[in-house]
C-alpha cells in the first residue's frame, strides 16, 4: 500500500501543549477507526508552524476524507516513491 506525506499548515502547532497535541491525535484515531484498516498513521513531525505527517493508505480520496472528517489541514499529499537514508550511500 502506497505511503504519504500530508503537509499540515497548523500556526503556533510547536508551542501546542502535550494535553492539546493529546485531543487532536485522539481525534485522528478516532477518525482513522472509524474509516477502517486501510488507513494507518505512522507518525507525525510537528515544526513551528506546519505538522508533517507520514500515513498509508490506498489514495489520496481517502486522505483528504481523513482530514475533512477530523478537521484538520491536509495543504499537500505527495506519494513516498522511495526511502533513502546514510545506508543508501553504501
Amino acid at each position: 500500500m502506497p505511503k504519504y506525506v500530508i503537509e499540515r499548515t497548523i500556526p503556533g502547532a510547536g508551542n501546542l501543549s502535550a494535553d492539546e497535541l493529546q485531543r487532536i491525535s485522539r481525534k485522528s484515531c478516532s477518525v482513522l477507526n472509524a474509516m477502517g484498516p486501510q488507513v494507518q498513521w505512522l507518525q507525525s513531525y510537528v515544526t513551528d508552524d506546519k505538522v508533517y505527517c507520514i500515513y498509508i493508505a490506498p489514495d489520496e480520496a481517502t486522505l483528504l476524507q481523513h482530514a475533512l472528517e477530523g478537521g484538520f489541514p491536509a495543504d499537500s499529499i505527495a506519494r513516498v516513491r522511495t526511502v533513502i537514508d546514510p545506508t543508501t550511500a553504501e
